[in-house]
């Protein structure tokens, strides 16, 4: 299920908690709602408001994070990246179907990444078509002198450090939020906002005021799961880094 889905089913919820609140001022009796009923329900309510706000704060940090790190560690292999093909182009000329391996594979990685067809789910399993035999080509290299044979353990490490990035971003795209989690949160709100319909005047303004708080509070968890999704989605990840590094490449 995308996060948009996710987003109008807890508006769904929290509005229609709100809503219900509305429907329930108007059947309960009148000693339902005296003074001391709804001091009740506001020390409930501010209990578990409490609550929800610490547990929507923590997964907007967390949700941030990821989509820090994610960013953070793109822009460093890019970076690797074209300094990797610098080091082959010093080692020398037979290095040439070394540097030409490292930029298709580089292609296809933008290829997957950010693939054309919008509606295509981003490629994030790194394929042996690319770091693998690289780094198998590197290890074929013959160096001739002390100058080569430090380049070439180098360009090694360097793909080996690649490679550790590459397989670290496909296991943490895996990342997402928990379900469990994410139910009682949308259940929490349509509680609040049950109690919000539950003393608020049947009127216009009541009605708008909740439905753009509903809104409102359904479009930050819409941004959580946006941000567990860097590479797909209205908060995709820049692929600027990675295109830069490819036109570095091979110069």
């Amino acid at each position: 299920m995308n996060s948009v889905a996710i987003r109008l089913i807890v508006f769904a919820c929290v509005f229609g908690g709100a809503l219900f609140g509305m429907f329930l001022r108007g059947v309960l009796p009148e000693h339902q709602l005296s003074a001391d009923s709804k001091d009740t329900v506001r020390i409930g309510m501010g209990l578990i408001g409490t609550l929800t706000a610490l547990v929507l704060g923590l997964l907007i940090a967390s949700a941030k994070n990821f989509y820090d790190t994610q960013s953070s560690e793109l822009t460093e292999m890019s970076a690797k990246i074209v300094l990797l093909d610098r080091v082959l182009a010093h080692y020398g000329p037979e290095t040439k179907e070394d540097r030409d391996l490292l930029q298709s594979a580089v292609a296809r990685m933008l290829d997957g990444l950010w693939p054309k067809d919008h509606g295509q789910h981003p490629q994030m399993v790194p394929t042996a078509a690319g770091g693998e035999i690289l780094y198998d080509k590197i290890q074929e290299l013959s160096p001739k002198n002390d100058i080569q044979r430090s380049l070439q353990a180098q360009a090694l490490n360097m793909g080996i450090d690649l490679g550790k990035m590459r397989w670290m971003m496909f296991e943490q795209a895996g990342s997402f939020i928990s379900i469990p989690l994410l139910a009682m949160l949308i259940f929490w709100l349509a509680i609040i906002f049950s109690s919000f319909g539950l003393f608020a005047p049947s009127n216009a303004t009541s009605i708008v005021t909740l439905f753009v708080c509903a809104l409102s509070v359904s479009g930050a968890i819409f941004l959580i799961l946006e941000m567990y999704s860097p590479f797909q989605g209205v908060m995709q990840i820049s692929s600027a880094p990675l295109r830069d590094a490819l036109a570095h490449l091979g110069q």
